[in-house]
């Protein structure tokens, strides 16, 4: 599963992009991203975003394979 945010400043976000563990390796994560990702396109976004934990090498790949390109690093840190 896959979904896009509305367009918003030229901008569109892809997330969240989910496959269950029992159906993973079988190309539906690419096909749904990339799908999902030029529905964005269509609808009117000239940036879409998608952001992903480069940890994961699987994910990295699959996303560079189909056209995005890292840009930044982000790093999320939660006080308590």
């Amino acid at each position: 599963m896959a979904a896009h945010s509305p367009v918003v400043a030229g901008q569109a976000r892809v997330a969240p992009v989910y496959t269950p563990p029992a159906l993973r390796g079988r190309g539906y994560a690419g096909a749904v991203t990339a799908a999902v990702s030029r529905a964005a396109r269509d609808a009117g976004a000239r940036q879409v975003l998608l952001f992903a934990d480069v940890a994961n090498p699987t994910s990295t790949a699959l996303y560079q394979r189909i056209g995005y390109r890292p840009v930044a690093d982000h790093v999320d840190i939660a006080f308590t």
